[in-house]
């Protein structure tokens, strides 16, 4: 029995063990860029909305559509007449006397109806050109999807690379810390073998306990720029995430120029609301047309003294009825509000050409500023680069020279300082780098590249 209770309890840790790995194990996720693109496509609320719009873009057609199709309509009617209406009609033509009156009941107490009456479109521009619009409706949804997701894309890599650069920061800011640190070490020896003035030593310390607030500010920042990231992403605020170190890696391309730009999403738009507003002045002019409908209905009445339930009630007598006919509306005047409608119309065109134009000069300039961005961030990051080995060997050969007593500590500080700047302007200038590479595949139409990086 105790061999039996020794096992469950093992078998009881194994599975509580095996419970916090496996928690451990997935608390923190190691995200690259086109994971985070990926995550966010599929979870962020632009992205689903988008998605959405042209689910419901198809709603929009089969409701248009419907409007074509045959409309079939059930009508049903009962009547209780207390007091039936009389009318005067002439004595004699029953017999009576000439110029007398006999007043006549014309009706039944009750009355009941049933129809199922049918109509069907023959002619009418209205609706066949509503019917063209949803179909490009759809199509312009589709491409607005198209265009969330670039936006999406976009905003997510900026938000990636500035969690990467802050990242970068404490990282330095730490390497800093612990130099510093390793200053206060050996001049606390040398402070305690006379080779040290105590106000050295004091020096060092406010400066380590600087860096220490320094660094928990940094802390504080990168936690605020990863919550920023997780919810661009749409990601739980509580998921830990971990950066990989290839982030930054640059391997610059010459991009070359762009053809043209009216491949580019924002110009498809733009285009295809064109198409709308179109379809828009058609569906207004199309009023001027007359529309042709076919109708038809079949129905039975019942009249009698008595509650109409039933075909044979004794006295309830019932008839049927029914007919086909053609309904012809022929527009003649309306005030002219139909030709305002259409000069409205074409103003909108207008200024919707004007948006096209003025969205060609800006996506122009945009590719030319990209363009000029990244040669100048490329620059930048290769004198950056310089400039961080030069600093370091210039901090090694002050450290070594303040141990001989050739150099102050002031001269040391100040020379760990310079290289902690040093590398924090690398990484600035390889941020601005990733942005500006951001910005050209925008131009080019190619954001969609970051998801296979």
């Amino acid at each position: 029995m105790k061999n039996i209770m020794k096992i469950k309890s093992h078998i009881a840790c194994l599975w509580i063990g095996c419970f916090f790995l496996f928690n451990s194990s997935f608390a923190q996720e190691k995200l690259t860029l086109s994971e985070a693109i990926e995550f966010a496509l599929e979870n962020k609320a632009e992205a689903k909305k988008a998605k959405l719009e042209i689910i419901n873009s198809e709603h929009v057609i089969e409701e248009t559509r419907s409007a074509a199709l045959p409309q079939v309509n059930f009508d049903g009617a009962l009547n209780y007449n207390p007091l039936i209406q009389k009318s005067a009609i002439p004595a004699e033509i029953f017999g009576g006397e000439p110029g007398e009156f006999m007043m006549v009941e014309f009706g039944q107490k009750w009355q009941g109806q049933g129809a199922v009456a049918v109509s069907q479109q023959l002619f009418n521009q209205t609706v066949f050109t509503g019917l063209k619009a949803a179909k490009t409706t759809r199509e312009f949804y589709q491409i607005n999807n198209t265009l969330t997701e670039e936006e999406l894309i976009e905003k997510v890599a900026n938000s990636y690379y500035e969690v990467y650069q802050a990242q970068l920061r404490l990282e330095t800011l730490e390497n800093n810390l612990e130099n510093t640190n390793k200053t206060k070490k050996i001049i606390e020896g040398m402070y305690e073998s006379g080779l040290a003035k105590k106000i050295d030593l004091d020096r060092v310390k406010v400066s380590v306990s600087n860096l220490e607030a320094q660094k928990q500010q940094l802390v504080n920042a990168l936690e605020l720029q990863e919550n920023a990231l997780k919810f661009v992403i749409g990601m739980n605020i509580s998921t830990k995430i971990e950066m990989p170190e290839e982030t930054f890696e640059i391997q610059y391309k010459d991009y070359g120029g762009v053809d043209g730009f009216n491949s580019r999403t924002e110009v498809k738009m733009l285009d295809k609301q064109q198409e709308l507003l179109e379809l828009n002045r058609q569906a207004i002019v199309s009023e001027y047309y007359p529309s042709l409908m076919l109708t038809g209905n079949f129905g039975y009445l019942g009249f009698g003294n008595t509650f109409p339930l039933f075909f044979k009630d004794k006295g309830v007598q019932w008839s049927n009825f029914g007919g086909v006919g053609l309904s012809l509306s022929i527009p003649i005047f309306n005030g002219n509000a139909t030709r305002a409608r259409v000069r409205q119309a074409d103003v909108e065109l207008k200024m919707n050409e004007i948006d096209k134009e003025d969205a060609l000069l800006a996506l122009s300039m945009a590719d030319e500023n990209a363009k000029a961005q990244i040669r100048n961030s490329l620059l930048t990051v290769q004198s950056n680069r310089e400039n961080v080995v030069l600093a370091k060997e210039v901090m090694e050969d002050t450290q070594n020279n303040y141990r001989l007593g050739i150099a102050t500590l002031t001269e040391m500080l100040e020379a760990e300082t310079a290289y902690a700047d040093a590398q924090n302007n690398l990484n600035t200038s390889l941020l601005d780098y990733k942005v500006a590479e951001i910005q050209v595949l925008k131009s080019k139409g190619e954001l969609k590249s970051l998801l296979i990086n």
